[in-house]
């Protein structure tokens, strides 16, 4: 019996992918070429495929327009200037400083209770970045390297990849796919998706590519692998040339890699798995 197949494939659209992009990943466009070219040449072996996508509204509270200082000025987001590596981080102790507040009053406890969830579950400090993925806007697109290519998989075995939707929340992080970084208990939708969780464990490889591999992507397969078993683990294939860190956090990206390598995770390339 031949092995099922999951290509997995975690938010290849237009805002991370395109060199023009509002938070163009830089390398995401020649990946999503090589996958886009991959799924054409081999697409009759893959017999799934699940797409994760960034969907935000514009207030959301890692948008600069939701923070002022002291002196009533925005925080400067990632990429938005020559130099800037990382995105501004607001930490608890800037909030309560005063040295960053909430830009409409209203939210100021929120935001506060928000950050200070953050600190202590570990995962990241609030990091500013530009508005992104916007719900309706071009960049929240799938990438047309990409796109097109699953466009003409699901036409030609008449099969239908599905997109999950993560990060309409407008009060948390959602860098994972399947779990936010603080869950709201007003939105499922912020829970942990057991169901993709599961759906995945029904597949003999998960061959998994995407943006980016510093934030979104290690961290949804670090959510992933915490409901996995150490064998069902070793199912899961990085393509590597598929996926890309933002610049700044290669460390992040490398970090996850030599864990799970070190846990029975596989490494591949889309013109030698097949």
């Amino acid at each position: 019996m031949s092995k099922k197949i999951c290509l997995f494939v975690i938010d290849p659209q237009v805002d991370f992918c395109d060199p023009n992009g509002r938070l163009s990943v830089p390398g995401a466009h020649d990946d999503m070429v090589r996958l886009g070219s991959m799924i054409k040449k081999f697409g009759k072996e893959i017999d799934d495929i699940q797409i994760t996508m960034d969907s935000h509204y514009l207030i959301h509270v890692a948008h600069s327009r939701c923070w002022v200082n002291r002196n009533g000025n925005h925080p400067i987001p990632l990429f938005l200037y020559p130099g800037n590596k990382v995105p501004t981080p607001i930490t608890l102790a800037d909030i309560q400083s005063g040295e960053w507040r909430a830009y409409n009053p209203a939210f100021q406890k929120r935001y506060e209770s928000y950050v200070e969830s953050l600190e202590k579950n570990g995962r990241y400090a609030l990091m500013i970045w530009p508005d992104h993925c916007i719900i309706g806007h071009s960049g929240q697109n799938l990438y047309s390297p990409f796109f097109d290519a699953v466009n003409e998989w699901e036409d030609r075995f008449f099969a239908i990849a599905k997109r999950i939707t993560k990060g309409s929340n407008p009060f948390t992080e959602h860098y994972s796919a399947v779990k936010a970084d603080v869950e709201d208990p007003k939105d499922s939708k912020t829970r942990l998706n057991m169901d993709l969780i599961n759906l995945l464990k029904e597949y003999d490889i998960i061959l998994g590519a995407g943006e980016a591999l510093s934030h979104c992507f290690a961290n949804t397969m670090q959510d992933v692998f915490n409901e996995f078993s150490p064998e069902q683990i070793k199912k899961f294939v990085l393509l590597e040339d598929a996926t890309s860190s933002v610049p700044g956090c290669e460390k992040m990206g490398e970090d996850f890699v030599k864990e799970y390598i070190a846990k029975g995770m596989k490494m591949a390339k889309t013109t030698t798995f097949f």
